[in-house]
């Protein structure tokens, strides 16, 4: 979760707090998940970092800034 709120930081202001939440919601949302379901984690984490991708690119950000995030999302 970190390093997506590390990502919010690089939009502009007047997004930050929709997405700060948007993220904390999600993260709340899945936090019982099965540790053990690998399948499905992969499939969160791929979502995740497709849906960042996505948010950086509507506001121009540069997509390396989530190099970090496909390290930990998609290995």
């Amino acid at each position: 979760m970190g390093q997506v709120l590390r990502l919010v930081r690089r939009l502009p202001k007047d997004s930050r707090p929709y997405y700060a939440k948007y993220a904390r919601e999600n993260f709340v949302n899945y936090r019982d998940a099965d540790a053990n379901d690998t399948q499905f984690l992969d499939e969160l984490f791929l979502r995740a970092y497709n849906h960042s991708l996505w948010v950086l690119n509507k506001y121009s950000v540069d997509e390396s800034a989530a190099d970090k995030l496909k390290e930990i999302c998609c290995g």
